[in-house]
């Protein structure tokens, strides 16, 4: 039931995405282009994004365990260390060159384009770079 449920999360954020109009990466260049023809759509979709995760995480909680599990899995490191700068910068980076972030990008896949294709393989490419990189253990 819980990989069901990833499944249908993944369906309503794809769907989302689509229906908003994130999966064209002019509307993410468009927002990135502020001496230009800046498009604030974006924010919008964000702004709706951390709206909703905000006032749903509070709701959910406040049970004591998620419906289709044992307990919540919540992030307990609060440190940043340069793998998380340099991963973020790099994303920034490449969703700034693109457009495309990974979920709209998997989202597109089904009009595979020349830039989209180069995007994919050099996400790829970066996540086994990121795991061939050693990790300190503390």
């Amino acid at each position: 039931m819980k990989t069901l449920m990833g499944y249908i999360a993944g369906l309503i954020f794809g769907l989302g995405l689509t229906i908003s109009g994130m999966t064209d990466p002019a509307r993410v260049l468009g927002f990135l282009d502020i001496a230009g023809a800046w498009d604030p759509t974006l924010m919008f979709v964000l702004g709706g994004a951390v709206v909703t995760n905000f006032i749903g995480y509070r709701l959910v909680l406040r049970r004591p365990h998620p419906f289709f599990g044992e307990r919540f899995q919540l992030p307990t490191r609060q440190d940043l260390d340069i793998r998380l700068i340099s991963g973020a910068s790099l994303f920034g980076i490449g969703w700034g060159l693109s457009g495309y972030c990974p979920g709209p990008a998997f989202a597109s896949i089904i009009g595979i384009s020349a830039p989209l294709f180069a995007m994919l393989v050099t996400m790829v490419m970066g996540w086994f770079l990121a795991r061939a990189i050693p990790t300190k253990t503390a």
